[in-house]
């Protein structure tokens, strides 16, 4: 719980005046609400075990390492897309620090909460 509670701390002080609310910590992850409407829930048990999901309105959005689609550029780590679409990872590098990862995905969140202008992020 200790890199959660980290984690929640790097997010309030380089993200917190795009924060609605206090970083909530939970027993295995975080939940961010961003002042955009986005709703960010991250769990994060390795550099290269993490799954960090967001919401923005109707859509949903999830990065993860889990090692199911070999035929991703970015394997193991892969994008699961507001249409439904399995997508190369554009955002997070598996190994990397949890906070840079975490970094990088808030501020895509930020400008554009659904990817549609990220790069990597469409077909």
């Amino acid at each position: 719980m200790s890199l959660h509670l980290d984690l929640a701390a790097a997010i309030e002080e380089q993200f917190g005046e795009h924060l609605d609310a206090p970083v909530d910590v939970k027993l295995d992850a975080l939940i961010a609400r961003l002042d955009n409407g986005a709703v960010l829930e991250a769990r994060i048990a390795a550099p290269d075990a993490y799954a960090i999901a967001w919401a923005w309105g109707e859509a949903e959005l999830r990065i993860d390492t889990a090692p199911l689609h070999t035929d991703l550029a970015t394997f193991p780590n892969h994008l699961h897309a507001a249409d439904g679409k399995l997508r190369a990872d554009p955002l997070t590098h598996c190994g990397d620090a949890p906070i840079d990862n975490l970094r990088r995905v808030i501020h895509a969140i930020l400008q554009d909460p659904l990817l549609d202008n990220t790069p990597g992020a469409q077909p």
